[in-house]
């Protein structure tokens, strides 16, 4: 009885949401009722959630085996703030919280010449929690029925919350620090759904440093760092939005 219920409360759910983006009647915002999305004000405002998955982007000194850098999902969330221009282009700021972590696994290559070299040498963990602040614009389409795809770009910010920029260890002592200050470049797609209650879009968006990231150990000859020419951060943002 349990099971029957889930699924027909599944596909009522299913058939709702259908009626609502696939008919012809477009959704339209209903002051009356308080319900709806409109395009039309000047400022609009809302919050997203989503998933990130970030990597590095190493270049190199001397041609040795690449760092491997293991990756894990985030997590994303934050507000949006839209000033809108005119009908097809928007101003959008999108400050967020976003966790994530990566590992970094050298070749013992690196390591030629050190004693008493632990398998622990051989891997970093690097943790990060961004103050994210993208500042983007959106290129949108006609809307049709109740679709409106776009496509955004724009650049951000990031304050790390996790970095150890100042810390006076270094790898030698296990710590592998990362600068607290970066600057990105971003690009994506994604597209407007408009539903009775509020517009739901989901989107695409790739996320590209600009600085170096990486902090040299105080021995200039350090295996974890002296190859390495620049270390910039790269990942991909899966977000949902709701206004």
């Amino acid at each position: 009885m349990k099971h029957l219920f889930l699924l027909l409360a599944l596909l009522l759910a299913t058939q709702t949401t259908y009626a609502q983006l696939f008919k012809k009647e477009k959704v339209t915002y209903d002051a009356n009722q308080g319900r709806g999305s409109t395009d039309n004000n000047l400022l609009r405002w809302g919050y997203f959630l989503g998933i990130n998955n970030y990597d590095f982007n190493f270049d190199y000194n001397e041609d040795l085996r690449d760092i491997y850098v293991k990756r894990s999902p985030g997590f994303s969330v934050g507000l949006i703030g839209n000033l809108r221009i005119n009908k097809f282009i928007d101003l959008r700021l999108e400050p967020g919280l976003l966790i994530t972590t990566r590992e970094l696994y050298y070749s013992q290559t690196y390591f030629e010449g050190v004693p008493d070299l632990n398998n622990s040498d051989l891997i970093r963990e690097v943790k990060s929690t961004y103050i994210h602040i993208p500042l983007l614009v959106k290129f949108s389409t006609k809307r049709i029925n109740n679709f409106k795809p776009f496509i955004v770009g724009g650049f951000s910010t990031a304050l790390n919350l996790s970095s150890n920029e100042t810390n006076p260890n270094d790898n030698s002592n296990g710590q592998f620090r990362t600068k607290k200050n970066m600057l990105f470049y971003e690009l994506g797609f994604g597209i407007d759904l408009y539903l009775y209650n509020f517009k739901f879009t989901p989107s695409i968006r790739g996320l590209f440093a600009i600085n170096d990231e990486l902090v040299r150990d105080a021995d200039p000859n350090s295996p974890w760092t002296s190859n390495v020419a620049s270390m910039k951060t790269r990942g991909v943002f899966i977000n949902f939005t709701f206004q």
